[in-house]
């Protein structure tokens, strides 16, 4: 199985590297309610010290789908697509997906999808607490004059 690599660390930040998107097959787990191993899934919330979302970055083969739909009690999710293409089903709402296609779905949508290209698709999933985002962008940040690092 492969693991999630450290790249640096410091009071304010942990920064990690899941590797080559083509290597993601090589990541697995144990799923908690099924004790059964998923591959070519990876989560990085807890490699990366996150405290209001976990993200992954999952694979599926071409011409497969999800083996269930699924819930949530709290929290939305917001599917990026990065490679490939197929059908993503909310409730009885099933509409066509592909490389650069953002899907947010509330907790309560039951959710799948498919696969219906000839190559991988690779997706990732961010989920965080639904209505937990007080302040985002602009309106949460403030500008600070540091010196690059990068340039010296």
């Amino acid at each position: 199985m492969k693991q999630i690599e450290k790249i640096a660390e410091n009071r304010n930040c942990t920064a990690v590297s899941i590797g080559s998107l083509d290597k993601l097959p090589e990541y697995s787990f144990i799923h908690p309610k099924t004790n059964q191993e998923v591959r070519g899934k990876v989560f990085v919330k807890e490699a990366t010290k996150a405290t209001g979302t976990e993200i992954s970055f999952t694979t599926l083969p071409p011409k497969s789908e999800l083996p269930y739909f699924h819930f949530h009690n709290k929290d939305e999710e917001t599917y990026i697509i990065l490679k490939g293409a197929g059908y993503y089903q909310v409730d009885d709402d099933c509409f066509p997906i592909a490389e650069g296609s953002v899907i947010r779905v509330a907790p309560q949508g039951k959710r799948g999808l498919c696969n219906t290209s000839d190559t991988e698709m690779i997706y990732i999933c961010v989920q965080s607490k639904e209505n937990s985002l007080e302040e985002h962008t602009t309106d949460d940040g403030e500008r600070v004059v540091v010196e690059p690092k990068w340039r010296k």
